[in-house]
């Protein structure tokens, strides 16, 4: 999604192009120690912590359908355009990141 171009604390980082990330895919990438999933939803890109709030393990591998993010490994699911745990066995959110996409590249705010 498309930030609003407010600067915030954060630090903005450029992690991937528009075309790497295409409409329903996921892609894992990193911006200074995070580790980051990039969900494109019908061309609204959505950044999340990149490790499972069940047992830490990478979500990026899952799958991505409509606006939910499936673990592939135990089934958790998760709203990408919050971070929230909206399926079991997760229970916990995790965090998400502010996109913005200037030209053709996909920036998050860290």
């Amino acid at each position: 999604m498309e930030a609003d171009g407010e600067e915030g604390d954060g630090t903005w980082v450029k992690v991937a192009d528009l075309s790497e990330c295409p409409p329903g895919n996921l892609l894992e990438v990193e911006a200074g120690r995070e580790r980051i999933v990039l969900a494109n939803v019908d061309g609204d890109v959505y950044a999340l912590q990149n490790r499972c709030s069940h047992q830490d393990l990478p979500l990026s591998d899952g799958e991505l359908e409509g606006d939910r993010l499936e673990c592939l490994y135990h089934g958790a699911r998760f709203d990408v355009c919050t971070g929230k745990a909206v399926g079991l066995p997760a229970i916990k959110p995790v965090l998400s990141y502010d996109v913005q996409i200037r030209g053709q590249e996909i920036f998050v705010q860290i």
